[in-house]
């Protein structure tokens, strides 16, 4: 072979592989856009605890929206975790619109995502409903869907919505996701926290009345108000200001009933009151960590679906509690919502 025709060889596959480069790089940089707006709940508002009815909430369009203007999506909602709002989720976590858009150029469905920021006066409203915090459930499975079907070119159907979250989000997930299953069709609960719950101990409870003597303090990316916010949500009382909850011990002595509060919230307790809910579900998907330290609780709700004879997925991976959540909302998550969520 002369070394001319070698030579235009050369430069043939060199050009080619540039355009197959640049047409690749063009599917993989189709990008969808993200928006920030804010919804009021009506079911949020008169809380006694005087966080704004008015949430911020965070939507992901596909890159498609804007070109396919009769085209309608599923939608998914993802429920953050604990002491931090949605924005830290949105940009620290899960790397929206980038890593949405990622999991469309890899094979992923186009669908819209919602974000609701659920960052309260202590923290976190663990996606509960009490008069202290105000009804969390509802505002999830009601108002703002009923936002988002009103604004956006949504499949206004069971079949096509996903509920999912990470943490307090993945206990909200459950929580919400047992008791709305006419809303929504397939759930993913990703290292759900208080799965099995336990009233503080006095030592603890004597701390945090101490501490909040001295003014209270809130601030994202902070535990300090843990125990606040559970209190806020399990154990309201509109006639105890000016937190309006109980705590599991009054004045040194036990309170019984307030302390089973705690326990009647968690997931594990109440998870066989909704099987049949929960067997309406097209699908359902339990994730953990191996080193994460609520593994232990999240592979017993695993056991109990399986006891009860729920269908659903379960895997625990190479990981702690945050970590590799990221990773798997692009890896797993999408493509678990692209599969099991009905399409237009």
């Amino acid at each position: 072979m002369s070394y001319s025709l070698l030579k235009c060889i050369r430069v043939f596959f060199s050009v080619y592989a540039l355009v197959c480069g640049v047409l690749l790089s063009g599917q993989v940089l189709a990008q969808g856009t993200l928006e920030q707006i804010k919804v009021f709940g009506p079911s949020l508002a008169g809380n006694l605890e005087g966080d704004n009815p008015e949430r911020v909430v965070f939507v992901y369009l596909p890159p498609g929206y804007t070109e396919a203007t009769d085209k309608r999506y599923p939608v998914i909602y993802f429920l953050h975790g604990y002491a931090v709002g949605a924005e830290i989720y949105v940009n620290g976590v899960l790397h929206m619109p980038a890593s949405a858009d990622q999991a469309i150029a890899a094979g992923a469905s186009e669908m819209i995502v919602v974000l609701p920021d659920a960052f309260t006066l202590y923290g976190g409203s663990m996606y509960s409903n009490s008069p202290t915090i105000g009804d969390w459930e509802t505002f999830i499975s009601h108002d703002l869907v009923a936002y988002i079907d009103a604004h956006y070119r949504t499949i206004p159907a069971r079949e096509s919505r996903g509920l999912s979250g990470h943490s307090m989000g993945g206990y909200g997930t459950m929580r919400i996701g047992m008791k709305h299953p006419e809303v929504f069709g397939a759930l993913y609960a990703m290292s759900s926290c208080c799965l099995l719950n336990q009233a503080p101990e006095q030592e603890a409870v004597e701390t945090q009345i101490a501490r909040m003597a001295k003014g209270l303090e809130s601030s994202e990316r902070s535990f300090v108000n843990a125990l606040e916010s559970q209190a806020a949500a399990w154990a309201p009382n509109p006639q105890n200001p000016p937190y309006y909850f109980d705590w599991p011990y009054l004045d040194g002595e036990a309170q019984p009933v307030v302390q089973d509060k705690w326990t009647a919230n968690s997931a594990l307790v109440f998870v066989d009151q909704y099987v049949p809910a929960l067997k309406q579900y097209n699908a359902i998907m339990l994730d953990v960590g191996d080193k994460d330290r609520l593994a232990d609780t999240n592979t017993q709700l695993d056991a109990a679906l399986t006891r009860l004879g729920v269908e659903h997925g379960w895997e625990v991976y190479d990981g702690e509690h945050g970590n590799r959540v990221g990773q798997r909302f692009v890896e797993k998550l999408l493509p678990f919502f692209s599969e099991h969520l009905a399409a237009e």
